[in-house]
């Protein structure tokens, strides 16, 4: 998963848009930045300790040539993960469901609901008329009644396109 999946998944599990999702998650990010970078340790109780480490200057090796190399300090950052988080993992806890869910999939129902019982209350001769790439389409996404609908018309609309099928031109006769 990219940072972007991620965000996806956050703001349909909070019911909210990409970019206000995308904004929270950059002022996480940064705030974690910001504190590992002054050297303070940040927990975040039951996922797990942000800090910063120190390593000492040293000399190492270069593997190509095996030359001895001075090697600089440094500081790096390392990731702790809480009790929590490894039980989730390991398999011993599960995962608590989202709440947020449950109404955000109530709501995407209702969307769908309502448009779906409209196209199935339309004439069937408009329906018949119009063509089955574009009612199939339109219903793609629409609930079960809305899908006969669109399978009702796409049989129906179906003769119409093999009329407009352009015919191979005449074979020439050979003298």
């Amino acid at each position: 998963m990219n940072k972007t999946q991620f965000i996806d998944a956050v703001a349909a599990r909070l019911n909210s848009d990409h970019k206000s999702t995308a904004i929270i998650l950059d002022a996480i990010t940064d705030e974690i930045y910001a504190t590992v970078v002054k050297g303070e340790k940040l927990t975040i109780t039951g996922f797990g300790a942000f800090e910063k480490r120190d390593r000492a200057a040293r000399i190492g090796r270069n593997p190509a040539t095996g030359a001895r190399v001075r090697v600089k300090k440094t500081s790096v950052p390392a990731f702790r993960a809480g009790a929590e988080f490894k039980d989730i993992i390991s398999g011993a806890r599960k995962i608590a469901k989202a709440p947020a869910k449950k109404a955000a999939a109530k709501a995407a129902v209702k969307a769908v609901k309502a448009p779906a019982k409209r196209v199935a209350k339309a004439p069937a001769k408009a329906a018949v008329k119009a063509p089955a790439k574009r009612v199939a389409k339109a219903t793609a996404t629409k609930a079960a009644p809305a899908k006969r609908v669109a399978k009702a018309t796409a049989t129906k609309a179906a003769p119409a396109k093999r009329v407009a099928a352009k015919r191979a031109p005449a074979k020439k006769s050979a003298r």
